[in-house]
């Protein structure tokens, strides 16, 4: 695997420590913080927060991906994340990701200021996609799923979970080093809570450092999701904090590079610990 990445004159020395991607939903749904960050003054002032509490990007995304959400169009994503991205670009030297399976989504989100593409599809949904990324020259973070948000939780039927993400991800890393993406700039992601069962998740977090074998760093998605809020009987996902922080060291002992999170001030403690005692 690449030791480095550069991006926005950040190095990311993977394997070093772990590295933390906040949250930013600017959407009316998304199923733990939908509709607060709605506004680009609300947008602008918790990426700063979230800059102040420890975080190393700033996750922007206009399309929620809650089990069940439907796609808005491109005119709408657009006018969610363009102008969030040019205000936080304005006030702040962070890297910026933007959360879309859009092409042209993501060309106009690097033109406003983002760095880097977090696609779920894995560069499924749109055959420009992963062109488009190439000649961008940006990373990109290729998530594991089947079917679409709609459709995800009737699609949990595995032969062997852990090697059919690894196929998956696998072809995507080929097809996207095809495209002209430089491999040292693919992040992958197992795609936790994406067509996967509640057993499901609790085996990709128990044997995530098999993924290392495709030598790319690894993101993992836990914070707050349902799987969390099952073992601790717990519906409101903005009271799963400690549950997460759980599952999040679990994820920094198996191999995570980058933690995807919504609570910044408190999985800083966590990866602080945990990079302490296992790295």
């Amino acid at each position: 695997m690449p030791s480095n990445l550069i991006i926005r004159g950040r190095c990311f020395a993977w394997g070093q420590r772990t590295y933390l991607m906040g949250v930013l939903n600017v959407t009316p749904d998304s199923f733990s913080d939908g509709g607060d960050f709605h506004s680009t003054d609300a947008a602008l002032a918790q990426a700063q927060a979230m800059v102040a509490a420890g975080a190393d990007i700033i996750d922007v995304g206009g399309q929620s991906t809650r089990p069940g959400a439907e796609q808005i169009s491109l005119a709408e994503e657009l006018e969610r994340v363009i102008p969030i991205i040019k205000a936080i670009r304005s006030e702040m030297t962070v890297p910026i990701s933007v959360d879309t399976t859009r092409a042209s989504v993501a060309k106009a989100a690097i033109e406003a200021g983002a760095d880097i593409v977090n696609d779920i599809s894995g560069g499924t949904f749109d055959d420009a996609m992963l062109s488009t990324v190439a000649s961008l020259g940006v990373p990109i973070v290729l998530m594991h799923i089947r079917g679409t948000p709609e459709t995800m939780q009737q699609m949990t039927e595995y032969e062997d979970l852990l090697r059919e993400i690894a196929s998956f991800l696998t072809e995507q890393i080929l097809a996207a080093t095809k495209a002209g993406i430089d491999q040292a700039k693919i992040i992958i992601d197992p795609g936790i809570g994406f067509a996967k069962n509640y057993e499901q998740n609790l085996e990709i977090l128990r044997n995530l450092r098999s993924l290392t074998q495709l030598r790319c760093p690894i993101l993992v998605g836990v914070s707050r999701k349902s799987f969390i809020g099952r073992i601790l009987n717990q519906p409101n996902p903005k009271a799963r904090i400690w549950g997460t922080a759980a599952a999040c060291c679990a994820a920094i002992t198996n191999g995570a590079d980058i933690l995807r999170i919504h609570d910044v001030k408190e999985m800083r403690e966590v990866s602080l610990v945990a990079d302490t005692l296992f790295r």
